[in-house]
């Protein structure tokens, strides 16, 4: 927190799970320390799996605030984002445009766009807000940053949610949070 200039971290994340080493549970715990301390304000976690989040929970009775996983349109974790529901957790979408893959430009994207007189991009990040998640979409482009956060403006049919949801194909670049590592 020295380094950064800072008195507070607002959000303070477990960035992968590293089940090979284990140690999620200890440096969770010294997350929550943290917090006690008021030096950070929430605690969350990024690519956990439901089990992973379960047992945080069970074994130090704090719930993280967030769960940043990938989720997009061809991976929308339905399965997922319901026990974060039943638990209170924030889902926050990394790489929710599918790394501006073809998903862009997926037929059905182009329909809900057109109807609402946005872009695609808006159409899937509008997407996420109303399956109740946060995406952070990357962009280095003033243009294209504004274009991002302008999709409060219109709301789409369950239909049409229902319709992009069914570009599900599964994961597609993130590694599993079963065996991955990444230290």
């Amino acid at each position: 927190i020295d380094r950064l200039g800072l008195d507070r971290i607002d959000l303070y994340l477990i960035h992968w799970p590293n089940p090979s080493v284990d140690r999620y549970v200890e440096t969770f715990r010294a997350m929550i320390d943290l917090q006690k301390e008021g030096k950070v304000t929430s605690v969350g976690v990024s690519n956990f799996t439901e089990a992973m989040l379960a047992r945080l929970i069970d074994e130090t009775g704090v719930t993280p605030a967030v769960n940043q996983v990938e989720m997009h349109p061809y991976f929308p974790q339905a399965k997922l984002r319901a026990f974060h529901a039943a638990h209170g957790i924030r889902t926050e979408s990394w790489s929710p445009l599918a790394r501006r893959s073809e998903l862009l430009t997926e037929q059905v994207i182009a329909d809900v766009a057109s109807v609402h007189g946005v872009t695609p991009t808006q159409a899937v990040l509008r997407w996420h807000t109303q399956l109740g998640s946060t995406p952070i979409p990357k962009s280095a482009t003033p243009e294209r940053q504004i274009e991002n956060a302008d999709v409060f403006g219109f709301t789409l049919t369950d239909a049409e949610v229902h319709a992009i949801s069914g570009l599900e194909r599964g994961r597609l670049w993130g590694g599993d949070p079963d065996t991955h590592e990444e230290m």
